[in-house]
């Protein structure tokens, strides 16, 4: 029986699900055409008959049926909004596989951090960006997680953990789908979940014992107001209305503060959405014990207690802090105490579910950071989980065999093979004699060409060193590596606002990566075109400074550079630093590049001749 790739498993799935759609398309354009007709026919009706008495049965029953289609209409109108939700899901990930993706992943700006110690550098998060192609999650919750992940290296054993629950979660596309497609029709939703958790934990805004007395109030004024209709007197509404004052006056700015952080239309949507997340994680079926541990903290242990329902219960509450404002509660303020009833219900749930609240946030943003890994996975079966080695003695190790840059389309991505660190190991860029290993260098060297591909190189090994701590699949057909602190310096540019120019970013952002060092755990540090900004004599001096530093402190890292007075400090310190290169070569007046990395110094420029080729006389 042949398996389906996951493009093959995609395009299926999509031509499913677009029939769903057409279907309901059809649905939904009868169902309008038919509420449409039997409104026209009662018009008619009316009109011919207003003068003999129209019958009050068929004007009933067509009332009667206008409303079953309308209440029909709007379920296949959701249903409707689901099928073409479920469309855009399988849409974008044939987009991912075939690296069309730019532009329909997430919005990420609002994680960019320029001061970030690789964010910004390695592109993780804004338009294109890594957070972009593999984030699936429907939550701010799970975005939140999913963005932590890629900006902290996590434990080895975290690291461990979450690869075997992404491998378990590979194939849940039903779960992914489900997720990905409910409250398709929803308008925006807004929810911040540090703050909804400060909420939930804070002691009570308003005395719960007095909730019974506010509820008697209400029910009291409204049996009056009946009383009075019957035909009994109406005065005792007068002291009913002092004392539901008095209690309003003594207790309405504590209700306002007990219910003003639900009280948004936008929180009550991203409630629902978060419930019905909930839920389908609840529902779901898993074989991973870690996963099954997971969802049963969302179940509880009786059906009242699930998590799905408990915020359920919450997003009413939100709607009813949201309704407080319209002028019909405004109105019910006295007889019924309106905002003092909501913020009771607010302290009700706060005491019921306020202390479970923060378990079940961190397990929606597990779960879903954990299904973003899970398609990127699935959508990429060539990619491959690195090994997390304990360190030896406290080295570090990175080491990648056909390691290739995850953002760049797979039919051009140019694979290398980098290996840094003191264990021994078969030799990356040359074969060592036979029945010999060779040690792997602590720091790399690249010298190269303009536009050779040095800047790719740093972040193609930045960013599998990004996803291998984060625990995800890498691109490569091998790697291992030891825990590592990622430090980055390949973007420093001048600043007019700051009043910095180039080069003192630069060295800000050194000074930075090398306050890494006092961290536990050892460095990988990637710097691009090493202090560029100075004067040769000056480079020279602080890139041999800089870089016997790193190594003392046992640091791993690459350093790519246009002088080639830095590639002496090779020699130096031999075996700890080692000399590569990018090359290029001029064919029939075209610069030709292949993106190949190889031992040695570069031995050629490209300079005069990129500009002879754009027409400068030089």
């Amino acid at each position: 029986m042949s398996v389906l790739s996951p493009l093959e498993t995609y395009r299926a799935r999509l031509a499913e699900r677009q029939a769903v759609a057409a279907a309901r398309e059809r649905t939904h354009v009868a169902l309008g055409n038919a509420k449409v007709a039997v409104f026209i026919l009662v018009l008619v009706y009316w009109a011919v008959t207003v003068q003999g008495h129209p019958n009050s049965t068929l004007i009933g029953a067509a009332v009667v049926a206008f409303l079953a289609l309308a209440i029909w209409h709007e379920l296949v109108i959701r249903s409707l909004a689901r099928a073409h939700a479920a469309v855009a899901f399988y849409t974008d990930g044939i987009a991912r596989i075939e690296d069309r993706w730019v532009g329909t992943g997430k919005a990420s700006e609002r994680f960019r951090d320029t001061e970030h110690p690789y964010a910004d550098d390695l592109d993780l998060f804004g338009v294109g960006s890594l957070f972009d192609l593999i984030s699936g999650a429907r939550t701010p919750i799970g975005e939140d997680r999913l963005a932590a992940w890629l900006s902290r290296a996590a434990a080895p054993n975290d690291i461990r953990q979450r690869q075997a629950r992404v491998s378990a979660l590979r194939t849940h596309i039903d779960l992914r789908e489900r997720i990905a497609t409910v409250n398709a029709a929803a308008g925006p939703r807004r929810l911040m979940p540090d703050q909804l958790i400060a909420w939930a934990e804070a002691p009570p805004a308003v005395p719960r014992a007095l909730r019974s007395v506010a509820v008697l109030l209400a029910v009291a004024f409204f049996g009056g107001i009946a009383y009075a209709l019957s035909g009994g007197p109406a005065w005792p509404l007068a002291p009913l209305a002092v004392v539901n004052g008095i209690l309003l006056w003594w207790l309405m700015k504590r209700a306002e503060a007990a219910v003003e952080g639900l009280s948004s239309a936008t929180i009550s949507a991203g409630l629902d959405l978060l419930a019905k997340v909930i839920a389908e994680i609840e529902g779901a079926t898993f074989n991973d014990a870690t996963l099954i541990a997971l969802a049963a903290r969302l179940k509880g242990e009786a059906p009242g207690e699930a998590a799905s329902r408990g915020i359920a219960r919450l997003a009413r509450v939100s709607d009813w802090a949201d309704s407080r404002h319209n002028a019909f509660a405004r109105i019910l303020e006295i007889p019924v105490l309106f905002t003092v009833q909501v913020a009771f219900a607010a302290e009700a749930w706060k005491a019921r579910d306020g202390a479970r609240l923060r378990g079940w946030v961190d397990v929606v943003g597990e779960m879903e950071a954990l299904l973003s890994l899970a398609g990127y996975a699935f959508e990429r079966p060539d990619d491959t989980f690195p090994e997390i080695i304990e360190p030896s003695d406290g080295e570090a190790v990175y080491d990648a065999t056909d390691v290739a840059h995850p953002l760049i389309p797979r039919t051009v991505a140019v694979r290398n093979s980098v290996s840094l660190g003191s264990s021994p190991k078969p030799p990356t860029f040359a074969e060592a004699p036979a029945g010999k290993q060779a040690a792997s260098p602590q720091v790399l060297i690249v010298s190269g060409s303009n536009m050779a591909g040095k800047s790719t190189l740093m972040r193609t090994i930045g960013l599998n060193a990004v996803l291998a701590l984060a625990g995800a699949p890498v691109r490569a057909t091998r790697m291992r590596l030891t825990p590592l602190v990622l430090g980055t310096c390949l973007r420093h540019t001048d600043s007019l606002r700051e009043g910095r120019s180039g080069f003192f970013t630069e060295v800000l952002r050194i000074r930075q990566i090398c306050d890494l060092l006092e961290q536990p755990g050892r460095v990988l540090f990637l710097f691009d075109e090493l202090l560029s900004g100075t004067n040769s004599k000056d480079r020279r001096t602080a890139a041999e400074a800089l870089v016997r530093m790193l190594v003392a402190c046992r640091a791993i890292g690459v350093v790519t550079t246009h002088d080639l007075a830095l590639t002496e400090i090779a020699a130096i310190l031999p075996g700890d630093i080692k000399n590569v290169h990018l090359q290029d070569q001029v064919e029939n007046g075209q610069m030709r590049f292949d993106y190949k990395l190889r031992d040695g110094v570069i031995t050629q420029s490209n300079a005069l001749e990129l500009m002879r080729m754009i027409g400068l006389d030089v």
